[in-house]
């Protein structure tokens, strides 16, 4: 599947919450929410990174629980990209362009 169309069913899904949102309290999350939901999401997925290293407990499936918080992480990304009206696919080529071309400039003495 191309970036473009996890974005459109990331949105799909984005509709969904926002009408179950609507449903429940009157009104859908911002997009300031939608990062602070973001956030929640990048804490829970340390939990599991650190449970993969043996650091900490959860129960059930560790790598099942990895990779659905990916997933989630994905999706809030895929949203507020969206939503910030950034053009992700041309912004992260861009961005690994210049990642690329900084580690080509460094040394191993700059490590």
């Amino acid at each position: 599947m191309e970036l473009a169309q996890l974005s459109a069913r990331a949105m799909q899904i984005r509709e969904c919450f926002a009408r179950y949102e609507q449903r429940r309290t009157g009104r859908t999350w911002t997009r300031e929410e939608i990062a602070q939901g973001f956030v929640v999401d990048v804490g829970d997925l340390m939990k599991l990174v650190m449970a993969k290293a043996g650091a900490r407990r959860v129960a059930g499936d560790v790598d099942a629980q990895l990779a659905h918080e990916l997933s989630d992480c994905l999706w809030s990304v895929l949203v507020l990209a969206k939503l910030y009206g950034v053009d992700l696919e041309r912004e992260f080529l861009r961005t690994m362009d210049e990642l690329e071309c900084g580690t080509d400039a460094k040394t191993d003495a700059d490590y």
